[in-house]
């Protein structure tokens, strides 16, 4: 494996604005873009684990870092989330063949993944339809507005409430997806599964393929699963939609 880190991805040139990349030992490969977790105040792009068992698999990693509160405010989280895949989309030929990308997160990166996925205006500047990506890998995010971006807004974050900066709030404006893995374990943060179900079941309102996407409910707690790892996941979903 090789690893290279704390890659600046933005013009901007703030400090959370890097990304590391774990390559493997291969010329040709597919991307997993990934963001980590921590409901947009915390977390960090630290993914040894995943990054090895990837890499073992010919599979590259890109765990990134993005603006977190108290030191930014919506959308600066969704907007770093897109210069990242703007950067590997422009840039990652520089280390390989890379024979698609693939997006992702868990919890708050699960949220940013969504919105990216679903919201087709992010990507734009970056000449990426997400429809055209090898597709996304959505680990128990927030479908409706996200409940630190409601405190910020002066709500109640257990508010449900469904706006522009909600991912289920785009369902329908687009005419197909990328293939999607959609996950939520059984015990998870309250009301996640009920939201999760409610972002399936307005996919299907829509009429769209939903062979295409892979929908789990797995024991265990918030990201947390006790039969599965998310790269054991990541590497399944990746290999099936090569």
């Amino acid at each position: 494996m090789r690893f290279i880190e704390n890659i600046s991805y933005s013009s901007i040139g703030h400090e959370r604005q890097v990304l590391d990349l774990y390559l493997p030992e291969c010329e040709e490969f597919p991307v997993f873009v990934y963001f980590h977790g921590g409901g947009l105040a915390k977390g960090d792009k630290a993914a040894g684990e995943m990054g090895e068992y990837l890499t073992d698999r010919n599979i590259a990693l890109v765990s990134a870092n993005y603006r977190l509160y108290p030191n930014a405010s919506y959308p600066d989280f969704v907007k770093d989330a897109a210069a990242v895949v703007g950067w590997v989309h422009k840039n990652i030929g520089e280390y390989g063949n890379c024979t698609k990308i693939f997006v992702g997160g868990s919890s708050a990166g699960g949220y940013l993944s969504q919105m990216l996925c679903f919201d087709k205006k992010w990507l734009a500047p970056y000449g990426i339809d997400p429809a055209e990506l090898g597709g996304f890998i959505h680990n128990a995010g927030q479908p409706t507005a996200h409940f630190n971006v409601l405190k910020e807004m002066g709500f109640d974050s257990k508010r449900v409430i469904i706006d522009e900066t909600a991912p289920i709030y785009y369902i329908g404006e687009a005419e197909s997806y990328a293939p999607m893995m959609i996950l939520v374990a059984t015990n998870d943060m309250q009301n996640r599964y009920e939201q999760t179900v409610l972002l399936v079941s307005t996919m299907k309102h829509f009429g769209y393929d939903m062979e295409k996407v892979d929908f789990r409910l797995l024991e265990g707690r918030h990201c947390k699963y006790d039969n599965f790892k998310l790269q054991e996941l990541a590497a399944e979903f990746i290999k099936k939609n090569m």
